[in-house]
Order: C-alpha cells, then structure tokens, then sequence
C-alpha cells in the first residue's frame, strides 16, 4: 500500500531517530551526548474510506485524518 493521501497528498517523509545518553546539566551531570542517529520514516495517518464524489458517484479513497477531520471530503 502506497501510504499517499489522495486529497493533501500527503506521503511519508524521512528523518533521524536520535539516541542520546548522559544527565542533563541542569540535573547535575555533564550534559547528554549523541551516541547514535537511525533514519527513520514519519508516515501519515491513512484511512481507507468511501468518498461520495463530485459527480454523485462513491469511490473508496486513501484518506489521512487530518483531511477527514477538516472535512475536505464526504463520506458516503
């Protein structure tokens, strides 16, 4: 499944996942240090759902929560 979302075209975006380690200054230790960074994948939250469409059809669509939530499209 493509995780893209057919109204905002949203899609999954890359990033780092950051390991640190120590005791914050401000809690008395030394400060905390980046040990590891890993790529990671944000991924939008995708709904399938039945969209009515313009022209009066309905189609099943891959919808993220935000757009249902903003109601950009109608559920049927």
């Amino acid at each position: 499944m493509s995780r893209i979302c057919a109204i905002s075209g949203k899609r999954p975006r890359t990033g780092s996942r950051i390991r640190r380690r120590g005791v914050a200054k401000k809690s008395g230790g030394i400060g905390t240090h980046v040990v590891k960074v890993t790529k990671r994948q944000f991924r939008p939250n995708v709904q399938r759902v039945r969209v009515r469409m313009p022209g009066g059809g309905v189609r099943r669509l891959w919808v993220c929560a935000k757009a249902l939530k903003a109601e950009k499209v109608q559920k049927a």
